[in-house]
């Protein structure tokens, strides 16, 4: 077949990408294109076809590295040669934008332009350096004390990490969903509820979308769970990196390092630092700013602009700083940020705004809807919680210690074992009671609920065999 003119194959690539509302892949649109033309394209005459409708603003790009999808921008109508004009259906999700402040929204129509118009910047150092954690502050004193208003919950002098072990549940599948919808997976939310408490994988989804879902739960998992040890340090963003990027880095030795070459970004005139000792400073300048902060909110959005900036890691960088984001308000008992419903066009043009320009008032009306959002969805449904049983707070970590007993020395949860385990977790005037609570736990035990005891799945489907065969 005669190969197609530049122009005609534009409208080909274009018309493919309309296709794909959820978004589409280089190597399944270089499909598609042998499907239709009988010859698989050069992958570098692609990518320049298109890095040229990402110009013009016909597509974008929404992830990174091995996870990057190209997406129709909304509006645009494609043409293809020999086909109906296709309108963009990406798009009922793609319109709606956040409420913008002025300051805001300049920023959203300066990187709008087209990248030639938009003049190209690199790492500076000097943004980071002349932060003063307590003196200088992203978000204003009343915007602070709006969002403490706002996040407040019951749990606010309890031990660390308590409001999230509550919604623990609820929790896990909206941030893995939302926070890897952000990266272009097409998972739904049933989907993702579906992996997450029956370990059931959705049919037609790409093995990297089940492994990203997985791994954001597994983080989400990690961060409460060790609520009191976490912090802003190296130890804490380097696991989280490993957690995240587990089974998605090309280069497997770089999960949980520091990055040690150079990286670009599509769809921005933005260029990361590359020297890695550059990066290993100013990694160590970032966490020992963020720890030094005051205001737990200021410390989360702090995260979120200046992370994703220095691009620490060869990938998975805005996963880190969206996660990580949670962890002063897990620490403080505040409402956590899920980012559901977060438009994806609104969140990228505020990660630009501090990539070229170093502005942070986009990203910030990003932030504080994002909250609000998360806010309206959690402290509804804690309204509807049963006040918590005195007891089982007192008992709290024995009743996660006696559970542990019982499955990881795959025991038969019978009376005897049940009242024998519990003399050993609790004192004798609460023997009765406990032993009631632990015998709950333990028929009320099941997949989606094994992280709040601290168990793998491996260790609770080998109880579960046990069991079976007892």
């Amino acid at each position: 077949m005669p190969r197609a003119a530049p122009t005609e194959e534009l409208k080909l690539i274009e018309s493919i990408i309309a296709a794909h509302p959820g978004g589409i892949r280089i190597a399944d649109i270089e499909a598609e294109m042998e499907r239709r033309q009988g010859a698989r394209p050069n992958r570098r005459t692609l990518q320049r076809r298109l890095q040229k409708l990402i110009d013009a603003q016909r597509v974008t790009t929404d992830g990174e590295s091995i996870a990057l999808v190209y997406k129709l921008i909304s509006g645009a109508v494609v043409q293809a040669s020999g086909t109906a004009t296709v309108t963009a259906t990406a798009t009922a999700e793609a319109e709606i934008y956040v409420p913008v402040s002025p300051e805001g929204a300049t920023i959203r129509d300066q990187v709008r332009l087209p990248l030639m118009h938009r003049r190209p910047v690199g790492y500076q150092r000097e943004f980071l350096e002349a932060y003063q954690p307590g003196e200088t502050f992203y978000l204003p004193e009343a915007l602070r004390r709006q969002l403490h208003e706002m996040g407040r919950t019951s749990a606010d002098e309890r031990p660390a990490g308590t409001y999230a072990r509550d919604i623990l549940g609820r929790l896990l599948v909206d941030l893995s969903w939302a926070s890897s919808k952000l990266e272009g997976n097409t998972y739904s939310r049933l989907d993702t509820q579906n992996l997450i408490e029956f370990g059931q994988v959705a049919n037609g989804k790409d093995a990297i979308e089940t492994q990203m879902i997985l791994n954001h739960k597994a983080a989400i998992e990690m961060l409460i769970e060790d609520a009191d040890e976490v912090g802003f340090d190296a130890f804490t963003f380097k696991n989280l990196h490993a957690v995240l990027s587990q089974d998605l880095m090309r280069n497997t030795d770089a999960s949980g390092r520091l990055r040690r070459r150079p990286v670009d970004i599509s769809g921005t005139v933005f260029h990361p630092v590359a020297l890695p000792q550059v990066i290993e400073d100013c990694f160590t300048l970032l966490l020992d700013k963020a720890a030094a902060i005051p205001d737990p909110f200021e410390q989360a959005f702090f995260l979120m602009v200046q992370l994703p900036y220095l691009q620490p890691f060869e990938d998975v960088n805005k996963r880190v700083s969206r996660i990580g984001a949670n962890i002063p308000l897990i620490k403080h008992n505040l409402c956590p940020l899920s980012f559901i419903d977060v438009p994806e066009r609104a969140y990228i043009e505020g990660t630009l705004g501090v990539y070229e320009l170093n502005q942070v008032e986009l990203l910030r009306d990003v932030f504080v809807w994002a909250y609000e959002r998360s806010c309206q969805r959690y402290l509804a449904i804690t309204q509807t919680m049963i006040e918590p049983d005195p007891l089982k707070i007192k008992y709290r970590e024995a009743l996660i210690q006696a559970v542990q007993t019982v499955v990881k020395g795959l025991r038969q949860p019978n009376q005897t074992v049940i009242a024998e385990v519990a003399r050993d977790h609790a004192g004798e005037a609460d023997q009765a009671a406990f032993t009631e609570m632990l015998a709950a736990a333990l028929h009320q035990l099941h997949e989606g609920s094994i992280a709040r005891y601290r168990l793998r799945r491996s260790e609770y489907l080998a109880w579960q065999h046990s069991q079976a065969m007892g």
